[in-house]
C-alpha cells in the first residue's frame, strides 16, 4: 500500500532534553470530549456508508465489516486497506467529512484545566489529522497542544500501525526523546494503555461507559496507574493526588 504522507505539523515536536516535566499524550474521542453523544454516531454512519459504496455491498454487510475490522485492528481503515486494497487517505477523508462543531461536547472549563496542567501536551489519536484539528478548534483547546500525532503519521514499514501497536509507542518515544516513565498516556481504551505500559509509559485511564473495551476486567490494574472520569480529575481530588505521587518518581 502507498505510505501516507506525513504532514509537517508532526515535526513541531521538540526534544525534551533537560526537562523533567511530564509529557502528556492525550487521546481525543471520549477522552478530551464526549464522542458518544454525537460524533461517534456520525463517524459510524459515514464509515458504514463508505464501506458499502467502496465494496458494493449491502448496509448490513458494510456495518458488520466496519465493526469486525475495528475490533481486529484497532481501526476500520486497516481492514479496508489490507483486505480490499482501499486507499487509506481516501477512506479517512470520506468517513470524517462532516461538521463537528455541533456534535462536540466536553466537560466544563476544559480549556482552563488543560492550561493548569503542567507539562507538554501532545495529541495522539487514531483519527485523521484534519478531523483532529477541527475537533480541537471546536473545543477551543488547539493552542494547548504542541502537535498532533494522528493516523496520518502511523505508517511503519509501509503498513498502518495505529494504537494499540507497541511499535507505534516505541516510535513515539524515539520522536519525543524523553524517558518512557516521563510520558503519560491519557486514554479511554484499555488495550491502548496496555501497549503504552509495555514500553514503559505511565498510564491514565479515562473511564467512559460509552466506549468499547473500557469496562474493567482482570489484569487492568497491572497497566493502569490512575483511573479518572474527567480531565479535571488530573488536577484535583484523588486523581490529582495519584498523578502527583506517580510523577514524583520520574
Amino acid at each position: 500500500m502507498p505510505t501516507l504522507r506525513v504532514p509537517r505539523r508532526l515535526h513541531r515536536m521538540p526534544a525534551a532534553v533537560g526537562s523533567h516535566a511530564p509529557i502528556w499524550l492525550f487521546d481525543l474521542d471520549n477522552t478530551l470530549h464526549d464522542a458518544s453523544k454525537g460524533i461517534f454516531g456520525a463517524i459510524d454512519g459515514a464509515m458504514s456508508h463508505t464501506v458499502a459504496a467502496m465494496l458494493d455491498v449491502d448496509a448490513d454487510t458494510a456495518d458488520r465489516l466496519r465493526k469486525e475490522y475495528w475490533k481486529r485492528y484497532g481501526a476500520t481503515v486497516i481492514g479496508m486497506v489490507r483486505h480490499h486494497d482501499v486507499k487509506a487517505s481516501v477512506f479517512l477523508e470520506r468517513t470524517h467529512d462532516f461538521d463537528v462543531a455541533a456534535l462536540v461536547h466536553s466537560e466544563n472549563g476544559l480549556k482552563r484545566k488543560l492550561a493548569c496542567l503542567p507539562g507538554r501536551k501532545i495529541l495522539l489519536t487514531n483519527a485523521p489529522l484534519d478531523y483532529a484539528w477541527r475537533v480541537l478548534k471546536a473545543l477551543g483547546i488547539a493552542r494547548h497542544f504542541e502537535c498532533v500525532w494522528s493516523i496520518d503519521h502511523m505508517a511503519l514499514q509501509g503498513r498502518l500501525r495505529p494504537k494499540p501497536s507497541a511499535a507505534l509507542m516505541r516510535q513515539i518515544l524515539a520522536k519525543i526523546g524523553a524517558p518512557a516513565q516521563q510520558v503519560v498516556l491519557v486514554e479511554d481504551t484499555l488495550r491502548n494503555l496496555r501497549s503504552a505500559r509495555q514500553v514503559g509509559m505511565r498510564t491514565v485511564h479515562v473511564f467512559h461507559a460509552g466506549t468499547p473495551f473500557s469496562a474493567p476486567y482482570n489484569g487492568r490494574s497491572q497497566y493502569v496507574d490512575v483511573r479518572v472520569t474527567s480531565v479535571g480529575q488530573l488536577l484535583s481530588g484523588q486523581g490529582g493526588h495519584r498523578i502527583r505521587r506517580m510523577m514524583g518518581h520520574v
